[in-house]
């Protein structure tokens, strides 16, 4: 797994439905020389990620940028339609929706979880913070919690 103090690796794309079409971002690209608080969900639409985890960070995403991140981005291991529509229905136009579809950036992270006849592989629920694509802090959920990647908890350590 990704720890605290590591960069990410090079050559991860991430998927984004913009109002242009698609974009295949190189995650090394899009976050250089940026401060990002980037948090997992296991899945679109599913209760904790839509009823807490999102909208978490889209009532603080303010108070995020009035602390120097420059971008707030959620993936999960979905397609960018199905990021798009879930932004669309939550109000997350402060956030990037980011797809990992394949979930290939999620397994070379090493944060991925196999959730079997729920979805199969899909992440774990986490938030980090990276500086120019280090990783300043990770926190990582144990399996059906919700307590340290709430984005009070990371607005909190900012």
């Amino acid at each position: 797994m990704i720890e605290q103090g590591q960069t990410l690796p090079a050559g991860l794309m991430l998927g984004e439905l913009t109002k242009d079409g698609m974009v295949t971002h190189n995650v090394a690209e899009l976050f250089a020389g940026k401060k990002v608080v980037l948090f997992a969900v296991p899945g679109a639409f599913t209760p904790t990620c839509s009823e807490s985890h999102l909208p978490g960070f889209v009532v603080l995403a303010d108070q995020f940028q009035s602390k120097g991140v420059d971008i707030i981005a959620c993936v999960s291991v979905n397609d960018a339609f199905v990021m798009k529509a879930w932004g669309v229905s939550q109000n997350a136009s402060e956030l990037m929706m980011l797809a990992d579809g394949d979930a290939s950036f999620t397994q070379v992270l090493g944060l991925e979880m196999d959730t079997a006849g729920f979805g199969g592989v899909r992440s774990q629920r986490y938030a980090m913070v990276l500086e120019d694509g280090v990783v300043t802090q990770l926190n990582v959920e144990a399996p059906k919690s919700f307590e340290v990647s709430k984005a009070e908890v990371i607005l909190a350590t900012l």
